[in-house]
């Protein structure tokens, strides 16, 4: 993120404006996404709206996108923002009025509020997104790098041409795990030798035990003895695992060298590998070492998934199911309705199952890259249990979509049981699950273990665990006063 200096008139304009409103009142910004927006605009007939001159191109949405992105350092000069998608005009007021009542008197009290709302050095994105590239299915406006998510069918053979377009064509480290390797390597380092791109390459066993920081260590020894330098490249070329771990060596070594993600896995293409996060594995605690790095580039070949075994395929849709309900409406019923084309690997369906996903995700990024405004968190929408299930079974016994998906059923009763949810959806939601051959319970497990796990997770804050539950589908919303008899009846309902 960069400030401006000296900012230019239409920021001290706006900040003037917002320091009036601090004064005087609570200052509330409505949210949207930049489809929610185009949606709102074409839904009521407004094709005025989309004459205006800033809208009148070829592709309103990525406009859009670009002014929202452009503008987001001054929409953030406020007390609170209400995200509007999925939520009807009486909904958002009444959210508007909650966070009045709840929130307004503290926050109107805090010292220097309106100060930090007109501050000169207000922040302002290091660039506005630029147009999407040929073949990308979206941007990512990261404040700490723009980049392109490219979606496709037989693209891996592109690799190489896309690092030397993008400048990173100086030297490859391409990391990867053997099984990966072994089906999808011939085929990387044909596109980086047509490319003209030196490359050497590096392999780890399969699996979640890689994600260490014994194997990070390996690596920096290896990238030491092959002279890496800040100019060169790693390229993670495989699943979440592989991603997780080439981007934390990538952001830690020499300080952070470029980094490139093709994520070979279902899990890995709808999440992944997309926004940055970056981590390995602590024995008592999953993703618990890491950083944020984001990458120069993301290349999603769902064709490639075809090596898969089904389990794999299953265990990542569970990231798109996930995906679906804290998007929208469209999302959910294109998975049900597709389910069998998908889980076939039909080529137009899972690309658009990945794209769906990825847009969705990279929205969300764009919005709150580290975590900062709580939009970003609603991603973890059955994580903190399923993180818990992970660790406390040594990462051995379920994939992490299948514990995902277990999770997002505890999750889905809790937010039941607080009266947020209507049972239907909960219903709906296991129906989905379920449709997609994953698991909705689990036996066997310590419930005592799982709930230490769960203390430790991330997401605690003030030794409160924030949950994320859903007041309905593409309306996720992050709790920390979950009573403890719901938490422990939700467990029971997963618990079988």
């Amino acid at each position: 993120m960069t400030t401006w200096s000296s900012p230019p008139a239409a920021a001290l304009s706006s900040g003037r404006r917002t320091g009036a409103l601090a004064e005087a009142a609570f200052v509330v910004c409505l949210e949207a996404r930049p489809e929610t927006i185009l949606a709102r605009l074409t839904a009521r007939g407004d094709t005025e709206q989309l004459d205006r001159p800033l809208l009148a191109t070829d592709d309103p949405l990525a406009r859009i996108t670009e002014l929202k992105a452009a503008r987001q350092h001054l929409y953030a000069l406020c007390d609170w923002a209400v995200h509007t998608d999925g939520l009807t005009p009486e909904q958002v007021a009444a959210e508007t009025i909650r966070a009045h009542d709840e929130r307004a008197a503290e926050i109107l009290a805090a010292a220097g509020r309106v100060e930090a709302m007109t501050a000169p050095a207000a922040p302002a994105p290091a660039r506005t997104l630029h147009a999407v590239p040929e073949g990308a299915a979206c941007m990512v406006g990261a404040a700490s790098g723009e980049y392109p998510v490219f979606v496709g069918w037989g693209t891996l053979s592109g690799l190489g041409g896309l690092l030397r377009d993008a400048g990173l064509d100086r030297y490859a480290y391409v990391i990867s795990d053997e099984t990966v390797w072994h089906h999808l390597g011939d085929e990387v380092e044909a596109s980086l030798r047509a490319a003209g791109i030196e490359f050497d390459s590096y392999t780890v066993p399969p699996g979640e035990a890689s994600k260490s920081l014994d194997s990070a260590s390996g690596l920096y020894d290896w990238l030491i003895d092959h002279r890496a330098e800040r100019g060169h490249t790693v390229v993670a070329v495989g699943g979440g695992v592989v991603t997780d771990l080439g981007g934390y060596v990538a952001a830690t070594f020499a300080r952070g060298i470029p980094l490139v993600h093709v994520p070979t896995s279902m899990l890995g293409q709808v999440d992944a590998a997309i926004g940055g996060k970056v981590a390995v594995n602590h024995p008592r605690a999953k993703n618990m070492i890491g950083v944020f790095q984001q990458p120069r580039f993301v290349l999603a070949d769902a064709a490639v998934m075809r090596t898969l075994p089904e389990r794999e395929i299953r265990s990542g849709l569970a990231e798109a199911i996930k995906m679906s309900l804290l998007d929208s409406e469209d999302h959910v019923a294109f998975l049900e309705d597709n389910a069998e084309a998908i889980l076939k690997l039909d080529r137009d369906a899972t690309v658009e199952a990945v794209r769906r996903s990825v847009c969705f995700k990279a929205a969300v990024v764009s919005e709150d890259e580290f975590e900062t405004t709580g939009r970003r968190s609603v991603l973890n929408y059955g994580h903190t249990l399923a993180h818990a299930i992970e660790s406390t079974t040594g990462y051995s016994r379920f994939r992490h979509g299948e514990a995902d998906g277990i999770g997002m059923m505890a999750a889905g009763r809790m937010s039941v049981a607080m009266g947020l949810l209507a049972p239907e959806i909960l219903d709906r939601q296991r129906a989905l699950l379920e449709r997609y051959g994953l698991p909705t319970n689990a036996d066997g497990l310590d419930r005592a273990r799982l709930l230490a796990a769960v203390a430790l997770d991330k997401k605690v804050q003030g030794k409160k665990v924030r949950w994320v539950l859903l007041e309905g589908i593409g309306r996720p919303v992050l709790r920390d006063d979950v009573p403890g008899e719901v938490v422990a009846s939700a467990l029971d309902s997963v618990l079988d």
